[in-house]
């Protein structure tokens, strides 16, 4: 490969959620045990160096010695950039002036339920979920309606006529859906997406779409924006650079709002919002200069899949699962072991000492998943996966 996936890049002490949070990871009751030999595969970001190119225009960026107000509205160059990576990569066409700029998808999402919803109405979301679906909806005081997914094995569907009943409801306005599926690795065919986004428009629900994770499929499957297949004119959908780049902490989210109405409110509830300098240059360097390393990335990460199921296959013998279509996630079922869900926390968070995240933080019924990032240096993968296995081998 041109690029090297398995450098080890020491993250500690640099501030991060993922290696350095080991107090607020305790505090929430995420895990008991964190310290300097931890390895933490829970949060979604990876454990790469950014494209060159990225880091090529950060350093330019410091070079020109200060860092003012910028509005990505001064040039063309950034909505070009987005509107260019999306035409070229899937094939949807995207005005400029549809794009609004956020500083972070979860944050759309508090924007979105205060702009078009009212307090004690009803949105759908799809457990097991994304736990910041249920806490955007909540804080803002709004209820959570659960269209369950059905799962087969492992292998989750929409359960289309419990939708079509939840959307149907008086208090029912909005729909959050998750696009590929965080954390089942589902990517909803083009199908799938025309009957969600009939169903919505039917019963007058507003979608919103996040698509943050489109760019992150297997090598072999494809993506299919929801804009591609059906009208969006009842649609907020969420793009980002943060997941398929490695650039979460510089906050950069791009929301795609066709109908101008809808546009004017989300901005007018937004408020004042410009990204970085360095959110700018990250953006405009990663769609217009990092293809190749990303799709060398995918390539990588397609080897952590099957290093994850050698080792289920050979020595984590009662773990179920589903190879994920989309994503850098993969959602494992511990309930075959006949330990409950603490016994397995422990298991892996305490006496292995890796971090996961434990299924109950999506949804009930999911209490006996973890849910693991792979986009880890391999050696680093390794290790965590002997760690667990031998916590596991004699357990009959």
């Amino acid at each position: 490969m041109k690029y090297n996936f398995d450098e080890i890049i020491n993250r500690r002490g640099t501030n991060s959620i993922k290696w350095d949070a080991g107090d607020l990871l305790k505090k929430f009751g995420i895990t008991e045990r964190f310290d300097d030999e931890t390895i933490s595969l829970w949060v979604a970001d990876m454990d790469f160096a950014c494209p060159p190119a990225v880091l090529d225009a950060l350093h330019k960026k410091i070079d020109q010695k200060m860092f003012g107000y910028t509005s990505q509205t001064t040039s063309s160059d950034y909505n070009d950039a987005i509107v260019n990576w999306f035409k070229r990569r899937m094939d949807w066409e995207i005005n400029s002036d549809e794009i609004v700029y956020c500083p972070g998808t979860v944050h759309a999402l508090h924007v979105a339920v205060r702009a078009f919803t009212k307090p004690g109405d009803n949105i759908i979301i799809q457990r097991p979920v994304y736990s910041p679906f249920t806490k955007a909806i909540e804080e803002n005081g709004r209820k959570v309606i659960n269209n369950e997914l059905i799962n087969t094995d492992c292998y989750y569907t929409i359960d289309f006529e419990d939708l079509e009943e939840k959307a149907s409801k008086p208090y029912t306005t909005m729909m959050i859906l998750c696009s590929p599926h965080n954390p089942v690795g589902r990517i909803w065919n083009a199908d799938e997406l025309v009957q969600i986004a009939k169903i919505c428009k039917e019963n007058n629900v507003l979608l919103i779409a996040d698509e943050i994770h489109g760019d992150l499929i297997r090598c072999n499957q494809t993506f299919t924006p929801i804009a591609q297949v059906a009208d969006t004119g009842n649609m907020i959908l969420c793009t980002a650079i943060n997941k398929t780049f490695n650039v979460a902490g510089l906050h950069v989210s791009n929301i795609i709002i066709k109908n101008k109405k809808l546009r004017d409110k989300f901005q007018k509830t937004l408020g004042m919002a410009s990204p970085s300098p360095f959110g700018i240059a990250s953006l405009i360097a990663a769609y217009n200069e990092s293809e190749d390393w990303l799709d060398e990335l995918k390539k990588y990460i397609d080897g952590n899949i099957e290093l994850l199921e050698k080792y289920l296959s050979d020595k984590l013998t009662k773990v179920k699962y589903h190879r994920p279509e989309g994503t850098y996630m993969v959602w494992l079922d511990f309930s075959d072991y006949g330990l409950s869900p603490e016994e397995v926390h422990k298991k892996i968070y305490v006496d292995a000492n890796v971090t996961f995240e434990d299924g109950k933080l999506f949804g009930k019924g999911s209490e006996h998943f973890q849910r693991i990032c792979l986009p880890s240096p391999r050696p680093l993968l390794k290790e965590a996966l002997d760690r667990i296995a031998k916590q596991f081998e004699k357990v009959t």
